[in-house]
């Protein structure tokens, strides 16, 4: 006599492990089709390695190739585009239009949805870092330092930003948000060292500018990739006390309503 097969349901939620994964698909998903996060987080970084290095508009400091100097400041922009402007956005919107309300009440904890958030930014900018450097090295680009020291830094650097994208997206309101976070973009462009060296500001202003973490980070990877140099003990230091700030601050005062 044949065992019987049994057919009766067995609910329950799937294993969280399989829910992180497909929710950072979707969360990648979601960014890549969206046409003002590509021009973000992609296009603008890519115009500005192109132009600036092809173009003698901004005097770089030191001897060698302009794209030397230009591809590590992009590469921050890179990041901070990403984990801090694009997240920002993404996410106030998200909770203003009950997005995370909802998810917060499935099966999905709410710490692996914000686990999924942090593994997007990390999958998008490992495309944009990819993307920047095949096109700086066709620009005649010749890194140096240690690979190992460069992840480090994009690893921190991501972990500031997302804090202080998280932070903004959770507390103001979302027009306040897209206001805000790309204004931040803009401001930081400009006076983080990314494109115009910090030695150019007032020596009164550097002293505050080198504590910004695209400041940190931008020199950090500067000073690695430029010039061959070992740890940045220093930079790394800013851009990990920004992350515990901002990750802290994040997980306080983050409101999902």
């Amino acid at each position: 006599m044949s065992a019987t097969t049994d057919y009766s349901p067995k609910p329950g939620p799937a294993p969280v492990s399989r829910m992180l994964l497909a929710q950072t698909a979707f969360e990648t998903r979601m960014l890549l089709r969206n046409g003002e996060q590509l021009l973000l987080t992609v296009i603008i970084p890519t115009v500005l390695l192109v132009l600036f290095s092809a173009v003698d508009i901004v005097a770089v400091d030191g001897p060698g190739k302009r794209v030397d100097f230009l591809a590590p400041g992009l590469l921050a922009l890179a990041v901070m585009s990403t984990a801090f402007t694009g997240q920002a956005i993404a996410t106030g919107f998200e909770r203003r239009y009950g997005v995370l309300k909802r998810l917060g009440a499935s099966p999905l904890p709410r710490w692996a949805l914000l686990t999924a958030k942090t593994g997007c930014v990390l999958v998008t900018e490992a495309l944009q870092v990819a993307l920047l450097s095949v096109i700086a090295l066709a620009l005649g680009w010749s890194p140096q330092g240690n690979p190992l020291v460069v992840v480090a830094l994009l690893v921190l650097g991501t972990a500031a930003f997302s804090g202080l994208g998280l932070l903004m997206a959770g507390t103001l309101k979302a027009e306040a948000t897209l206001a805000a976070a790309n204004l931040v973009f803009i401001l930081l462009l400009l006076a983080g060292g990314v494109i115009v060296p910090l030695g150019k500001f007032p020596s009164a202003v550097q002293s505050v500018l080198e504590l910004l973490p695209i400041s940190a980070l931008s020199d950090g990877l500067r000073s690695v990739l430029q010039h061959g140099a070992g740890v940045p003990w220093s930079d790394l230091g800013i851009l990990a006390g920004w992350a515990v700030l901002g990750l802290a601050a994040a997980a306080r005062f983050f409101r999902w309503e």
